[in-house]
């Protein structure tokens, strides 16, 4: 008890001082904001510069607020405009954001939007930490891609596109598996070491929360860390931190003590989600409060997987993680030669075929399915300054066969399509003939690839129509809360059928066959 009460005074100072904060961020007042009459919010960043986002994206400068259009090519820019989206339903959410799937029409690709309020000061900074830290390594291994940011006036809000990892999390996974096996581990932490490496040794930063929740896997067998939205930068590999911010239960003993603390913190809390992930148990009582739980991470020894379950090598990298004292504990770059992270490197591990049999494919297929079928509908009867982004969905190897007709390669297709759009969209907007989707159907395509087969009718009105197997896209009136009787108000009906298979980048889609029949009832 006497070790429990001398915490209590230790610790509560810190929640004190850090109660009108959601999630005790340290804030720095020379990083701020400012919002142009103009519409763009003006994200000041004492290290880093202005990052300047609009409605139409984000833009990286020096210094300096000036305008979006001002193209400077010596800065980073990257167009990602609201009205190119296509948002469908919330993927999660968390302290500071809400995360929605989504699809960013010119390139069809599917896309996590993290949301965060910008008027609310310490989720701005989080904001702020999250998009410079994704905006100097968008593509970087291990690290999830960055695709860009834009500014919502209506709502305050400023969305950030996210690579989608479609597979969920470690913590998805441990709830569904249990746990993780070995050589499946193994891979995975090779992956994600890359990019904790990268973080700490090129870009100086301390991630802060490292935990199974924040290591997303997708179906292509790819695992990445997210969420950087409490991570600290340090001048130097030498330099420390001295804030108390993150989740508890990852974290390591100098953190708790309100220590000055540097990278050995992550590979701390790496080691304990990896326990976590082997054994299918978290090594520490958990359910008895945080104040317990602080005092077994500092008083218990450290915890160690069981000798006679798990190999040499895992129990060796566990313990060499999990060292109390953070200059014991090796850096990313040395784990990465550690011999669990190489023993299975020739052994043929398969991440993707693990990943898709734990997370129900065909399922996952459906749901890129509704997406992508929508995401169609949304173009064919949706504005016309984005309906030129369809003939970017097809190859010159694609087809579409309409009354007879067979159009070969994108210029074709897109000319035959926009006839029948022409046709559809009538001479004024309440003689618009629209979709009803009242069938969808899915299976796989060969390796990769996905089947669709839509069916309904047309109707005359104003909105394209989801009912049947289809989804509800946000801002898109659903059929069955309109009472339309469609049989008394049928034009006409349509089935199609094409195939989507996976671009050069996960969650890109192009369309490699399509038949469009159309008819009057």
């Amino acid at each position: 008890m006497a070790g429990l009460e001398e915490l209590k005074k230790k610790l509560g100072p810190l929640f004190e001082s850090n109660e009108s904060l959601s999630v005790g961020m340290s804030l720095d007042p020379c990083e701020s904001y400012m919002l142009s009459d103009g519409g763009t919010v003006n994200l000041l960043s004492r290290s880093c510069g202005v990052y300047n986002i609009n409605e139409l994206g984000l833009q990286k400068r020096s210094s300096g607020s000036g305008s979006f259009d001002e193209m400077d090519s010596t800065e980073k820019t990257y167009r990602c405009a609201s009205h190119e989206m296509c948002i469908f339903g919330a993927i999660g959410c968390g302290a500071s954001s809400v995360v929605q799937r989504a699809i960013h029409i010119p390139v069809h690709r599917i896309i996590a939007l993290k949301r965060i309020n910008v008027f609310e000061k310490e989720k701005r900074q989080q904001l702020l930490n999250e998009i410079r830290t994704l905006c100097e390594a968008p593509c970087y291994k291990g690290l999830v891609e960055f695709h860009g940011a834009f500014y919502s006036p209506d709502s305050g809000q400023i969305s950030i596109a996210l690579e989608y990892m479609d597979g969920g999390s470690l913590a998805d996974v441990v709830r569904i598996q249990r746990s993780i096996p070995e050589a499946i581990l193994s891979s995975m932490v090779q992956k994600l070491l890359h990019g904790l490496s990268y973080l700490h040794g090129v870009r100086h930063l301390v991630h802060r929360d490292i935990k199974p929740a924040n290591l997303l896997i997708n179906l292509k067998g790819e695992a990445k860390i997210t969420d950087f939205g409490i991570s600290a930068g340090l001048e130097n590999s030498v330099a420390m931190c001295a804030t108390f911010v993150g989740t508890v239960t990852y974290m390591s003993p100098e953190r708790i003590r309100n220590e000055s603390y540097s990278y050995p913190a992550d590979i701390w809390s790496l080691g304990l989600a990896l326990f976590e992930c082997g054994t299918g148990e978290f090594p520490y009582t958990a359910t008895d409060g945080p104040v317990n739980l602080m005092l077994q991470i500092l008083y218990d020894p450290s915890p160690s997987p069981s000798k006679t379950s798990f190999s040499p090598e895992f129990c060796s990298f566990i313990d060499a993680c999990l060292q109390k004292d953070p200059d014991a504990r090796p850096t990313a770059e040395q784990l990465l030669s550690h011999p669990f992270v190489r023993k299975y490197e020739n052994a043929g591990v398969d991440l993707s075929a693990f990943v898709q049999s734990i997370f129900y494919p065909t399922q996952r297929l459906k749901d890129l399915a509704d997406m992508l079928t929508v995401h169609y509908y949304m173009l064919f009867d949706g504005r016309d300054e984005l309906w030129y982004h369809t003939k970017t969905l097809y190859k010159e190897s694609s087809t579409l066969s309409f009354s007879g007709k067979l159009s070969v390669g994108p210029n074709d297709i897109f000319n035959a399509l926009s006839s029948v759009r022409k046709t559809l969209s009538g001479d004024r907007p309440h003689e618009k003939l629209v979709h009803v989707v009242e069938k969808l159907q899915c299976r796989a395509h060969g390796q990769d690839g996905v089947a669709i087969r839509v069916s309904g009718s047309f109707i005359i009105g104003n909105h394209f129509l989801i009912c049947g197997n289809g989804v509800q896209a946000e801002g898109m009136p659903n059929f069955e809360d309109l009472s339309i009787d469609v049989a008394d108000k049928r034009m006409g009906t349509f089935r199609e059928e094409f195939i989507v298979a996976p671009g050069s980048s996960i969650g890109c889609f192009f369309v490699v066959k399509q038949e469009l029949y159309i008819f009057q009832a």
